[in-house]
């Protein structure tokens, strides 16, 4: 099989024959999507003695996880379906300056903005939290575990973030708001003047803010990437540039379809293709509400002279936007987009973000990079984790919203259980797709 691989690589072999191979063994797991969750559960089937390949069109990292802020953020225990954020909705609405937009005329957005409103009302809202609260804990422990494993640790940086505001009123309002919010194993305490005054200087005073204690970073994302891919690819499973265009039902098993039309079949099939999960879904679980909620970035390369290294995330709450340091780059992140997954970018929102950052005196004004991408989302901000009712191969792993990045190492422990099994656990029911088939 290496020796396969290795000429599919220098393509001296066309890619359908190394399908037909992977498929031809018995007990491999095609996992569809090379994504962070992806990436993790294919690393953590294949560790335990499962054969494993990845399916992915192509290795660009352009997905939301590598790109947002690389925040493990396990504060947010609390589904954003919730009577809470729809109240604060229209003061967060792109057209007065916040970050939240919708396309209402793009196709789902309306049925889907009816299922928010469904999942919001205080009894789903309560189930919602309860399932999402266990989901998240542990989550940095999950990600602290797995990259000592692989010789990584460093990777994890758990200094925690700041959030800060510019006026009096948004101190009292925020404080206020905080002190009564769930924030599950992460504590917080209103940031000193004194660690205020070691921020970079900005053109804009800073009023007061909010140190949290127990969230987490990834320092390196291109490097994180890289590592995954190379720790899976050494424990022996395979990554094929495959086009998978949707999964068919046959004699109840799930196969996967290529755009070729070739029908190709696997002892077992992980869906985690993020935003594009409900279309390959669609003929045997039709009409997953899972929505494109888009967010854009502005990315600069950094040393220490330009920010310093040792700040954690910051996060400007008056503006909606968060910036991190990374290992060599500076990035701010923004936006609440609901549109179609294809949309086109809407340069608006980078021109706001880079407004923003001219305004606080943020060093984003040489070669500045742009990223727009789409976060996989269901109505009631939870995740889609379990097996299908309907074909007795079929696994699903999806819909993370922003929590991708942050959820993924444990998404990988579960699943990697789950498909041992071949049943989804209790852990897990709260999560499964029989909820939008009622």
């Amino acid at each position: 099989m290496l020796v396969l691989y290795l000429l599919y690589s220098i393509q001296i072999i066309p890619k359908y024959l190394m399908l037909v191979v992977a498929m031809s063994a018995d007990g491999t797991v095609a996992v569809i999507g090379g994504g962070i969750v992806g990436r993790c559960c294919a690393l953590m089937l294949q560790k335990q003695g499962i054969a494993t390949c990845i399916l992915e069109r192509e290795d660009a990292l352009t997905a939301p996880s590598w790109n947002n802020a690389g925040h493990i953020a396990v504060e947010q225990v609390t589904p954003l379906a919730s009577l809470a954020a729809m109240a604060t909705a229209p003061q967060r609405l792109f057209m007065v300056g916040g970050a939240l937009d919708f396309a209402l005329t793009a196709p789902g957005v309306m049925s889907w903005v009816w299922r928010y409103l469904q999942a919001s009302m205080p009894g789903r809202f309560r189930h919602g939290k309860q399932a999402l609260k266990t989901l998240v804990n542990g989550a940095e422990t999950a990600w602290q575990q797995l990259l000592q494993q692989l010789d990584a640790a460093d990777l994890y940086r758990d200094q925690g973030h700041w959030l800060l505001w510019e006026s009096d009123s948004s101190v009292r309002k925020g404080m206020a708001n905080w002190q009564h919010t769930d924030t599950g194993s992460v504590s917080l305490a209103e940031l000193p003047k004194a660690l205020l005054a070691t921020l970079p200087a900005l053109k804009v005073p800073l009023c007061g803010g909010i140190s949290f204690t127990g969230s987490g970073q990834i320092y390196d994302m291109p490097a994180l990437a890289s590592l995954l891919k190379a720790q899976f690819l050494a424990a022996g499973g395979e990554w094929l540039n495959a086009d998978v265009a949707s999964l068919a039902l046959q004699s109840g098993r799930a196969e996967v379809v290529l755009a070729n039309g070739k029908h190709c079949q696997f002892d077992q099939v992980l869906v985690c293709a993020g935003a594009a999960s409900g279309k390959l879904l669609n003929a045997i679980h039709p009409h997953v509400p899972l929505i494109a909620e888009r967010g854009y970035h502005l990315e600069v390369k950094c040393d220490d002279s330009t920010w310093p290294e040792h700040l954690p995330p910051l996060v400007f709450e008056d503006r909606s936007m968060i910036v991190t340091r990374f290992a060599n780059t500076l990035r701010a992140c923004s936006f609440v987009e609901f549109n179609a997954l294809d949309a086109k970018a809407d340069p608006r929102k980078w021109q706001q973000l880079q407004r923003h950052c001219d305004e606080l005196g943020l060093p984003f004004s040489d070669d500045v990079s742009q990223w727009m991408g789409a976060r996989p989302t269901l109505p009631d901000y939870l995740p889609a984790i379990g097996k299908s009712d309907r074909a007795d191969n079929l696994y699903y792993a999806f819909g993370h919203q922003h929590l991708g990045l942050t959820l993924a190492a444990k998404t990988a422990m579960l699943v990697a259980e789950m498909v041992q099994n071949q049943r989804t656990p209790s852990a897990l029911q709260a999560f499964s797709l029989a909820r939008f088939q009622r």
